[in-house]
C-alpha cells in the first residue's frame, strides 16, 4: 500500500484530493474498505473522516454492479474480469441461501483476501437476496471489518508510521 500511496503523491496528489484517491481506491474490488483505511493512514486522515469516506461507496455497488457488470460484458469492457469476479462470487456463495443474512455480514466483516463489501454486495445481488436484509448485514459487516482494520491500520501501523 506504501507504494500506491508514493504513487499517489507523485502523479496524483497535486490535483486529487487524498479524500478522493482514498474513495476511489474504496471502491475496488479486493481492496476496498481493508485498503482504503490503510491508504487513509498512511496519507495521515483522520480515524473518523476515514471511515465515512471508505464506506460510501458500498451501496452505489449493492445498487448497481449487475447492471454496471451487464454494460462491461455487452460492450467488452473487461469482460474476463467481470467473468472471473461473478465467478468467484458464485463460488464463495454456495450453499448460503438459509443464512443469508450471518454469511454476509461475516463474510464482509471478517477482512480476508478476496471478502469483503464489493463481493458480498456482488454476492447479494447475483443470488437476488432482500435488498433490505442484505444491506443491513451487508452494512454490520463493514462496521465490523472498519473495526478490525481501524486497529491494524490506526493502532498497529500507526505506531509504526509515527
Amino acid at each position: 500500500m506504501e507504494s500506491l500511496v508514493i504513487w499517489y503523491q507523485n502523479s496524483l496528489g497535486s490535483f486529487m484530493p487524498k479524500e478522493v484517491f482514498i474513495f476511489l481506491v474504496s471502491m475496488l474490488p479486493l481492496i476496498e474498505l481493508r485498503g482504503g483505511l490503510i491508504i487513509a493512514s498512511l496519507l495521515k486522515v483522520p480515524l473518523v473522516q476515514a471511515n465515512i469516506i471508505c464506506i460510501i461507496p458500498i451501496p452505489f455497488i449493492l445498487l448497481f454492479i449487475k447492471k454496471i457488470f451487464e454494460f462491461m460484458k455487452k460492450h467488452n469492457i473487461m469482460k474476463k474480469l467481470v467473468y472471473k469476479l461473478e465467478d468467484r462470487a458464485a463460488k464463495k456463495s454456495s450453499g448460503v441461501e438459509k443464512g443469508e443474512f450471518i454469511f454476509l455480514l461475516l463474510f464482509v466483516g471478517i477482512p480476508l483476501p478476496g471478502t469483503g463489501a464489493w463481493t458480498g454486495s456482488l454476492i447479494a445481488s447475483l443470488l437476488e437476496f432482500d435488498i433490505k436484509k442484505a444491506s443491513l448485514a451487508i452494512l454490520i459487516g463493514i462496521i465490523l471489518a472498519a473495526i478490525i482494520m481501524d486497529i491494524v491500520s490506526y493502532g498497529v501501523l500507526g505506531s509504526l508510521v509515527s
